[in-house]
């Protein structure tokens, strides 16, 4: 037996991967993946040991070409994280929220995501729960590292995890879609059209395009950037310990200059302005033209905020588990206990606002004008406590379980794409009629195999043009 292992680290270039091959006798295993992972593992098998010699030969030298070098396994570490410390205190406000229901996922979340049909909650465990508007669990997902974020780019809903992935949970089985570079400590994501926003530990926001390739990273004067939001119209907004910025997301360019704020910790975006939640006990409104508008003062570390449409409600969650709402010019209206921790993050959507909390409960809020009036007075519902029973909660999957691929003899039932090798690239294009042969196609790297043909539920142009997007199930044609 003759094995091979080899490492692209931090120190030779911008990753921080392994890639290690076995061949014994007709067959060779090739492992490889993030350092410090047990990674994805195929298996080769030839008619004589001569071709699986060379075969592997063939695999290493292409690495080596890619700056991959041999190394001794175990002597570098896998990625550094950073999970957002937060301190939680019990709020001294004996009046309580306006609850619907509350949904507890047994392990502090910041993950949220609220649409016309689904809540989306993901925890630090890894779980990612989706949830009806009544309450009532649909799906449960256990993801291989702890859940970040949950972001929506149209009908796509990504999740990004610790292990510095970024899951695809458009089908019925997740994807991998990004894998940000291992000298990042993701602390915040957003996607538009297919281009995703990284800030990090660093103060540093990167850009990464529909192919997973770096496109731009700046550096700023604070660290810590809790704050990432992508819109539209392709700016960039980013907040970190000293401030604010604005770029432009496909080239970089400054939008507008480092705001100074203190230290953001959330940032809410509408159509024409910013949320910034900030250490100083201040959610700080400002145009995306940069213009500061407004200041609402809460009593303590504003972790969370949200806004209903042209700020008619301004919401705020601070570190004493208490929950503010003020009217547009201001005026703090009340100030509520959750009575389930902090609101790590929020939104607000159609009247209701919800929060994800310390506590890791997702909670429903009625934020109507008439609940905000009672709750004034102190006139709340009586909510319903919904917790997952065992037999719904779905076993864990790995990084391999992402590279299972059902398979079909029909090319007749989907879109027809095909992984080609593009000036050493492997890059995906539909071959199906009627579709732009020279765009790519955004697809998950860890699927790619020259040659291969897949059947896709649904390719979209994206809104910028020049690409297509996967949505929906991924089958390998079979021939």
């Amino acid at each position: 037996m003759v094995r091979h292992y080899l490492e692209l680290s931090e120190d030779q270039g911008s990753s921080h991967k392994f890639y290690e091959v076995t061949i014994d006798s007709t067959t060779v295993t090739i492992r490889y993946g993030r350092i410090g992972d047990k990674g994805q593992t195929q298996i080769a098998t030839h008619n004589t040991p001569e071709e699986a010699l060379k075969f592997a030969n063939k695999k290493v030298q292409e690495k080596a070409k890619k700056g991959y070098a041999p190394a001794v396994m175990g002597v570098r570490t896998k990625r550094a994280i950073t999970r957002r410390t937060t301190e939680s205190k019990p709020s001294l406000i004996k009046n309580k929220l306006p609850i619907l229901w509350k949904f507890q996922t047994e392990s502090a979340a910041f993950g949220i995501y609220i649409d016309d049909i689904n809540c989306w909650v993901g925890n630090e465990k890894g779980d990612v729960f989706r949830l009806n508007h009544q309450g009532e669990l649909t799906l449960h997902q256990r993801l291989p590292d702890s859940v970040k974020c949950i972001v929506a780019d149209s009908d796509w809903i990504y999740v990004g995890c610790d292990d510095g992935n970024v899951y695809d949970l458009t089908g019925k089985r997740p994807r991998l879609s990004y894998e940000i570079n291992e000298k990042i400590d993701i602390y915040w994501l957003d996607i538009n059209d297919g281009l995703l926003g990284v800030s990090d530990a660093s103060g540093r926001a990167t850009i990464i395009n529909y192919e997973d390739e770096e496109q731009w990273s700046k550096q700023q004067s604070g660290r810590a950037a809790w704050m990432m939001r992508c819109d539209e119209r392709g700016k960039v907004f980013y907040g970190d310990s000293a401030g604010i910025t604005a770029f432009n997301g496909p080239d970089g360019r400054f939008e507008w200059e480092h705001y100074s704020t203190g230290a953001v910790l959330f940032g809410w975006m509408e159509n024409n302005a910013l949320y910034v939640a900030t250490s100083h006990s201040l959610v700080q409104v400002f145009s995306k033209n940069g213009i500061h508008l407004r200041d609402y003062k809460t009593d303590a570390t504003v972790y969370s905020c949200a806004a209903s449409k042209d700020g008619e409600y301004v919401f705020a969650g601070d570190n004493y588990s208490s929950i503010y709402c003020f009217n547009a010019s201001g005026q703090r209206l009340w100030k509520l206990a959750t009575g389930c921790g902090s609101a790590l993050s929020m939104q607000y959507f159609q009247e209701k606002l919800y929060t994800v909390t310390t506590d890791g409960a997702l909670v429903c809020i009625d934020a109507s004008e008439h609940a905000i009036l009672n709750a004034q007075s102190g006139i709340v519902p009586v909510y319903k406590d919904i917790k997952v029973a065992a037999s719904q909660l779905s076993p864990s999957i790995t990084i391999n379980d992402t590279l299972v691929l059902e398979t079909t003899q029909n090319p007749n039932t989907g879109v027809q794409l095909q992984c080609q090798l593009e000036n050493g690239q492997l890059r995906v294009k539909v071959i199906s009629e009627g579709y732009n042969k020279n765009w790519h196609v955004q697809f998950p790297k860890n699927l790619r195999q020259e040659g291969a043909i897949y059947i896709v539920d649904e390719v979209r142009q994206a809104s910028q043009g020049g690409f297509y997007r996967v949505f929906g199930n991924i089958l390998k044609l079979q021939n």
